[in-house]
């Protein structure tokens, strides 16, 4: 059973998922670590922990299960020097927007008897903006926790079981679990998830350069405006690491959606721009 969490990285999704585990009941220790160490006494303010790390690869090897919820390439490299300093009795997890690399990293550093576990994983929740205050205990309900597990790993007893423990807290938050291969869920998540905000991003900067010096505009606009350029709003962190790990996916999905783009400008004052509606439509009804 899981008593000791250790969560590396106190922004949006690690606060939040401190404080869906205490609002499940999580029993348990829950530290915490941020580069910033604001962020992390700002989580600790909040509930979402017990006690605030000053190291975090000691906060590591004190836990059983190690959350690390952090930028791509900073998870990347903590796996790396984790694998040397944790044992065939931790776990760790992350919470990464994209997969392929880190399901290799965890393939070549851990997964085998006499090393830890790990579990590659990824809530699709989250907001616009980041950080502590952002938390939310009620996050992941009804939000779904995908996982790309390697179903040949040779684990030891006890990684196996914090795993299978970790899955239970995972839906004890709140979310429906489900395993994808790292892959394909790359290729997915360019789609449903990357080219929703690089689309944002694209326009509010569009519109930004065609109406920034009229402020009004923005309130004539109103609420479809609103919604198209919320996620014009998230700020380059948090997707820099996304863009350089998933970049042949996302070039696909944006090269995709140009030419339906071309399509509908082309067909302004055609039949196709109805055909374009109603599939449109049959989308959102499914």
């Amino acid at each position: 059973m899981i008593q000791r969490i250790a969560i590396l990285g106190t922004g949006l999704l690690g606060t939040s998922v401190g404080l869906a585990l205490k609002a499940a009941g999580f029993q348990g220790v829950v530290t915490g670590w941020n580069r910033s160490a604001d962020q992390a006494q700002l989580a600790l303010q909040m509930g979402a922990l017990d006690a605030v790390a000053s190291d975090p690869l000691e906060a590591a090897r004190a836990a059983q299960v190690v959350l690390l919820a952090v930028p791509i390439y900073a998870t990347l490299d903590f796996m790396e020097r984790l694998a040397g300093l944790l044992g065939p009795g931790h776990l760790v997890t992350d919470v990464g927007s994209t997969k392929r690399m880190i399901a290799e990293a965890g393939a070549k550093f851990y997964n085998t008897p006499e090393r830890p576990a790990f579990l590659p994983g990824h809530p699709m929740a989250g907001k616009e903006r980041g950080g502590a205050s952002l938390g939310d205990a009620t996050l992941f309900r009804g939000a779904v926790w995908l996982f790309t597990d390697d179903a040949r790993a040779k684990r030891s007893p006890e990684g196996a079981a914090l795993i299978q423990d970790w899955r239970e807290l995972v839906v004890a938050m709140g979310a429906r679990t489900l395993d994808l291969d790292p892959v394909r869920h790359d290729e997915l998540v360019a789609w449903v998830s990357h080219l929703p905000q690089f689309t944002a991003t694209a326009l509010s900067a569009l519109l930004e350069e065609e109406v920034g010096e009229a402020p009004e505009l923005k309130d004539v606009g109103g609420r479809a405006l609103r919604e198209m350029t919320r996620l014009g709003a998230s700020p380059y962190s948090m997707w820099r690491d996304i863009a350089y790990t998933n970049t042949e996916p996302i070039e696909r999905a944006l090269a995709k959606l140009e030419q339906r783009i071309a399509h509908l400008r082309e067909n302004l004052r055609t039949p196709g721009l109805r055909e374009e509606f109603e599939q449109a439509n049959k989308f959102r009804r499914e």
